[in-house]
């Protein structure tokens, strides 16, 4: 239990270090911005309560915001995201559901279930965060398409970085 917590803990710390020192300094063409730390959202355990949910997602989000000078803006796309996380797993839920002690990760579920669970979260994540940081609908095909470009690459690092992390 003691080492779960503690490399919960570390995977927290260096996700929001590499987002805060690595991806918030890559922007290409300032149309693709890779919002990493959405992550940490993916991989909560299942069974975490709605309210405890929605707790990490803002104290995820607010860190963000701190250290990125955008005022409530990762807290809100965070907390949104964490609201609507239980709805998306019901989604890709198997026809079973959730074994107790399974974790949203490829060595539990596969790539196509973790690839069609990350993109649904990430696009929710990225629409709410693009569109309220332009907060308006003027431009929206050139913002919906920035959420869109931006959550594949996020996608992809996101993938990525679960054959490094969290091999079974």
């Amino acid at each position: 239990m003691i080492r779960v917590l503690t490399q919960n803990i570390i995977l927290f710390f260096t996700v929001i270090l590499l987002q805060l020192f690595v991806f918030n300094h890559i922007q290409l063409n300032g149309l693709i911005i890779p919002y990493f730390y959405v992550l940490l959202l993916l991989l909560l355990p299942f069974d975490i309560s709605k309210s405890m949910l929605l707790f990490v997602g803002f104290v995820l989000g607010i860190i963000i915001d701190i250290f990125s000078f955008t005022p409530g803006l990762h807290a809100a796309a965070c907390t949104f995201a964490a609201a609507v996380r239980p709805t998306i797993l019901e989604w890709f839920a198997p026809r079973d559901g959730y074994e107790s002690g399974t974790l949203p990760r490829i060595s539990y579920f596969g790539l196509a279930w973790f690839i069609k669970y990350s993109f649904v979260l990430i696009m929710a994540h990225h629409i709410f965060l693009f569109f309220l940081e332009v907060s308006t609908f003027h431009g929206f095909f050139s913002t919906l398409f920035r959420a869109i470009a931006s959550s594949i690459f996020t996608l992809t690092l996101v993938t990525v970085s679960q054959f490094f992390i969290f091999r079974k």
